[in-house]
């Protein structure tokens, strides 16, 4: 049975609460993203079978968001790999996050042994730095000068 929102009730602003990946090592990437991010945690795990067949899952992020990490139970060599990134095939190019501190990011993967793919484009109010996982999967990381959206959202 669903409410009925009154009409005085201001809309819930969206957002994105979690995103789903498939990947080959939920420990590699988890330990990925809980170093870039030292306040996110492993929130749940578990396993079971999707599609017919065994899984791993974890969500990885704070109480807010996350990231839901599933691997399957299958021999490596059958897992996969990631869209060529440089490539036109559809699906993910990277995952983008905001974040205060570029600098403490970039200085926490370094000391994990992650080195930086290339930097973004340069631009007069944010800076951005992109990052390839041992999956092949793409994060980019953006810390914003301003916070004016017209300077943010300034498209050269």
């Amino acid at each position: 049975m669903t409410e009925e929102r009154k009409t005085t009730e201001k809309p819930a602003a969206q957002r994105l609460e979690h995103m789903n990946l498939v990947v080959t090592d939920v420990d590699g990437t988890a330990k990925f993203l809980l170093t870039a991010f030292p306040d996110w945690r492993v929130r749940g795990e578990g396993g079971g079978e999707w599609a017919g067949v065994p899984r791993r899952w974890a969500h990885v992020g704070d109480d807010a968001n996350y990231i839901t990490l599933n691997e399957f139970k299958i021999p490596r060599a059958k897992r996969g790999v990631q869209r060529e990134l440089q490539g036109h095939t559809p699906g993910l190019a990277h995952i983008g996050f905001e974040v205060a501190d570029l600098g403490g990011v970039v200085e926490r993967l370094k000391n994990a042994g992650y080195e930086p793919d290339h930097l973004g484009e340069d631009h007069p109010h944010r800076r951005n730095l992109y990052y390839v996982n041992e999956e092949g999967l793409e994060f980019e990381f953006v810390e914003y000068f301003s916070d004016k959206p017209e300077e943010k959202n300034l498209y050269q």
